[in-house]
């Protein structure tokens, strides 16, 4: 049990965080909420009935497309862009989607690779890809999900300021629709890009998402591989020669 645990604390530790912390976010958003309404003077709502409302889906689809798009873009475009020294890139001389060697796939699977990636045709194309498609899933779910939360909140204001509804179709078109989802998208390439740049000057001793503290700022991608005088490759995470 012990093992078990310790083999799988990554997952389990953000699954509880963000039970919290989505908790937290309920509880006070249902507190903002119904003080709004009040000066509005309507009647106060129930928590049930909050959490089932297009305000709360609304908060919480806005902040998770824009996650999802971030890694869904990252993914992607890291397959071909790259950025010298940094732990975030490829090596720069492997840009692309690679060849069925280096990625283990058809006559190059072994016996530990998953089935889908000996196997050939629309199945290992699929797979191949699958990380990118699920994330770009999930980032196009989480946005419809939000537009739809988003015009029945607009709509509800308008009809409290006495004015027509509008459909879900010119919704999408309006400028409250692109202002919300264009404020979240920008901070986050912000953000995808800061980390590509800070990670080739800057250090996180023990951190996956940093390259070793003695790696060179000229080091591409996470291994910090370097070759030694007698030619052969040592890994400098690790005293084993490769």
């Amino acid at each position: 049990m012990r093992r078990l645990v310790r083999d799988n604390e990554l997952s389990p530790g953000f699954g509880i965080a963000f039970l919290l912390a989505l908790t937290g976010q309920a509880i006070a958003g249902h507190a903002e909420f119904n003080s709004q309404i009040a000066t509005d003077g309507l009647a106060r709502i129930g928590f049930g009935d909050y959490l089932a409302s297009s305000d709360f889906v609304v908060d919480v689809t806005e902040n998770w497309q824009p996650e999802y798009l971030q890694f869904f873009l990252h993914i992607f475009a890291t397959v071909w862009l790259l950025q010298r020294g940094s732990p975030e890139s490829r090596e720069m001389h492997k840009a692309g989607p690679e060849s069925d060697g280096d990625q283990r796939v058809g006559g190059h699977a072994r016996s530990d690779s998953p089935r889908w990636a000996s196997a050939g045709g629309i199945r290992q194309t699929v797979f191949s890809r699958s990380l990118g498609l699920v994330m770009a899933s999930l980032f196009l779910l989480s946005w419809l999900t939000q537009s739809i939360a988003d015009v029945a909140v607009y709509n509800e204001q308008q009809l409290r300021q006495l004015q027509t509804p509008i459909s879900w179709g010119n919704y999408l078109a309006s400028a409250d629709f692109w202002s919300r989802s264009l404020q979240n998208w920008q901070s986050k390439l912000l953000a995808m890009a800061s980390m590509a740049v800070l990670s080739v000057y800057l250090r996180q001793r023990g951190s996956p998402e940093s390259k070793p503290v003695g790696a060179s700022h000229s080091s591409t991608g996470r291994r910090g591989l370097t070759r030694s005088g007698t030619g052969r490759i040592f890994c400098i995470r690790c005293p084993a020669v490769v």
